[in-house]
């Protein structure tokens, strides 16, 4: 498996981020829907990269800059076709030493409260992603769970 930068308007991410969309919007009411879309996500603030195994896409994630210490990971996914295999815990660990090579003092996200992201948490929590208050854009909305990481403090796999 390997990640590597990539362009989320390329067709088989298309794929995978409208079935995250789908995804979301399925579990979650509309106005606490806070994923990108692809032009979004290939915003300049935003660094986007593909897990791929053997030009097979497996999964996605993004980290997007709100200052010089601070980026929230954006789109994480896993093809559900590649669930159980690791997709998520290496594109995190990518994610989280990323983070560290670029100097930021802590990442955050925001992901949803309903059983459905009971996976998403546990794995967040497994690298010591802990509750915060909201960041950034966002406010207090009981469908949304808001996480970070102080990187200095973070679990190395």
């Amino acid at each position: 498996m390997q990640i590597d930068l990539d362009d989320p308007r390329r067709e088989d991410v298309l794929v995978l981020l409208a079935e995250h969309l789908a995804d979301m919007y399925a579990t979650s009411p509309a106005e606490s829907v806070h994923a990108l879309d692809p032009d979004a996500l290939a915003g300049p603030d935003i660094s986007f990269w593909t897990l791929r195994e053997d030009g097979v896409l497996l999964g996605c994630a993004a980290l997007k800059e709100h200052d010089p210490g601070h980026a929230e990971i954006k789109s994480m996914r896993s093809a559900t076709s590649a669930r159980r295999r690791g997709v998520g815990v290496r594109l995190l660990d990518h994610l989280i030493a990323v983070g560290r090579d670029r100097g930021y003092r802590r990442l955050s996200l925001e992901t949803g409260t309903e059983d459905y992201f009971l996976p998403a948490r546990a794995l967040y929590g497994s690298r010591g992603f802990v509750p915060c208050e909201p960041f950034a854009d966002y406010t207090h909305d009981p469908h949304s769970a808001y996480l970070t990481l102080e990187l200095e403090a973070a679990v190395s796999a």
